[in-house]
């Protein structure tokens, strides 16, 4: 044999491995509507960029119904390409192999491309299509998982790590895109749940099919487990492209500043977004979107906690995370959920020094037995400590109302903020004028011929007297009230004047934050 059939061979056995379950498997993959692993990955990198890692590995076993070569390229392909050429490693399973399910020689490949990506400083993108532990290799399967996780967790705020669910993720599985930083999932054709509809059933009678159990639209709106749910596979990856745009490398590098097209930064139209009466609802998307770059927003977690607003966007080029009080659901006020769709952004944000702008206009934490004994005071907590945590530039604009503990919560300059803006309708203080002057005008009001003129007369007073910006302002707790008008023009000096932010911490092993 020369060095041509040694080539040859060479080729042949790559050929087998790119063909995965081979063309049957692959037509069942296509029939439910799917794409193959290598084909995701020609959508996600950019193209001819992609360089495929250990696809020879193979497992160690030979028992029936796991001879030998019967898993070409052990149910998953990793590697590294570029996006948007920009650098980065991921893992796409296979589903034609063994159904996707992760043995101990899977679970190796996996880990070794997350060591090089951190090694490399480059983001992780893992593309899950999975039946699960390869019940063949018992417990090695579950040692592979450990690894896994191990990883997703000593490597988190290190390098940005993202999942997109495209099939199946069931059992231990799960765990590893729960520890990343985004979650992305396809309608009607991902689903993700610790304990199958199968077992639901035997154990507790409950009948629920996988699409209602742990489909994309149960995790994008219900659990919140799921960042993004999109329609197709292609969108899928296309958003991870976008979501990347945003993104560093790594945790000691600066988010990417990109060009942008010079625009009129005084905003004639922002006056027609938010009405002056604080007890009017408006979509605060719109006024994101006048504030940012055309066309910049990209919202995180849009259908799940719908009373807060939380996404990516660009200022004059720069990156920003934006977290915002949404008034046409629930007035804005902040719940569990949203608590937790708060802090988690922020500490992302904070994690890879992207600067964080608020757009506060909150009536406080939602009162009621439910949210006291679900906890409240333990989920709201975590967004103060959020906030006090991170060093990133921070800064806030209050457009309507701030009352209360809320306020505190919301990036105020107690808990760290840089700067603060204020609306000239801004109304800030420890409640709201209707309930703070039936508590302090309680007398005048009761002992009136005419109680109800009394009230509002009341009530106007306080919102003049306690409850304008100017109060805070001379207090030094608001830098500066504004024209609404002028808020992206004071955001983009805001984010120059930031750029060199310097803050440190005590020094620590880490923070108790109350999960």
């Amino acid at each position: 044999m020369d060095m041509y059939d040694k080539i040859n061979e060479l080729y042949d056995r790559r050929r087998k491995i790119e063909m995965g379950g081979g063309d049957h498997r692959i037509d069942k993959q296509h029939d439910k509507g799917k794409l193959t692993a290598r084909e995701r990955i020609d959508i996600l990198v950019d193209e001819g960029t992609f360089v495929e890692l250990n696809a020879f590995i193979e497992h160690r076993f030979d028992e029936p119904g796991m001879t030998k070569g019967s898993a070409p390229g052990e149910g998953v392909v990793t590697g590294y390409g570029k996006v948007n050429g920009k650098t980065i490693f991921l893992f796409a399973q296979d589903f034609t192999v063994y159904g996707g399910a992760l043995g101990e020689m899977h679970a190796k490949k996996i880990s070794y491309a997350m060591d090089l990506a951190v090694k490399n400083k480059a983001p992780f993108v893992g593309l899950n299509d999975s039946g699960g532990a390869r019940i063949q290799e018992g417990v090695l399967s579950l040692d592979g998982y450990g690894h896994v996780f191990y990883r997703n967790a000593i490597y988190s705020g290190v390098i940005p790590q993202i999942s997109v669910i495209m099939g199946p993720c069931a059992g231990g599985a799960v765990y590893s895109p729960a520890i990343t930083d985004f979650v992305f999932m396809v309608e009607k054709t991902s689903q993700m749940f610790i304990t199958g509809p199968k077992v639901i059933e035997t154990v507790t009678g409950e009948s629920i099919s996988s699409e209602q159990l742990g489909g994309a639209s149960i995790h994008s709106a219900k659990s919140g487990n799921a960042h993004f749910s999109c329609e197709s596979e292609e969108e899928a990856l296309e958003q991870v492209r976008h979501l990347l745009s945003y993104l560093p490398q790594h945790q000691e590098e600066t988010p990417p500043r990109h060009p942008v097209e010079k625009q009129d930064d005084f905003l004639y139209n922002l006056l027609d977004h938010i009405p002056v009466d604080p007890t009017r609802p408006y979509d605060v998307r719109k006024v994101i979107q006048q504030v940012s770059d055309e066309g910049s927003f990209m919202e995180v977690h849009k259908k799940f906690a719908k009373n807060a607003v939380v996404g990516f966007a660009r200022i004059d080029g720069y990156s920003v995370g934006i977290i915002a009080n949404q008034p046409k659901v629930m007035a804005g006020g902040l719940d569990i959920d949203s608590s937790d769709k708060i802090s988690r952004f922020i500490r992302f944000c904070d994690s890879f020094n992207i600067p964080l702008i608020t757009f506060e206009d909150v009536t406080g934490f939602l009162p009621g037995v439910q949210q006291e004994h679900g906890g409240i005071i333990r989920h709201g907590a975590k967004i103060l400590y959020a906030y006090s945590e991170a060093t990133v530039p921070k800064i806030t604009v209050i457009t309507r109302k701030a009352y209360g503990g809320a306020y505190v919560a919301l990036n105020s300059k107690a808990i760290g903020a840089d700067l603060v803006f204020a609306w000239p309708n801004a109304e800030i203080a420890v409640m709201g004028p209707h309930g703070a002057a039936n508590v302090i005008f309680a007398r005048e009001i009761n002992e009136s011929e005419h109680p109800e003129e009394t009230r509002q007369e009341k009530i106007e007073l306080y919102r003049e007297k306690f409850a304008n910006p100017y109060i805070a302002a001379a207090n030094g707790m608001v830098d500066d009230v504004i024209d609404p008008r002028e808020t992206r023009i004071k955001l983009i000096q805001s984010l120059h004047m930031l750029s060199k932010k310097e803050e440190h911490r005590p020094a620590k092993k880490h923070g108790n934050i109350p999960l």
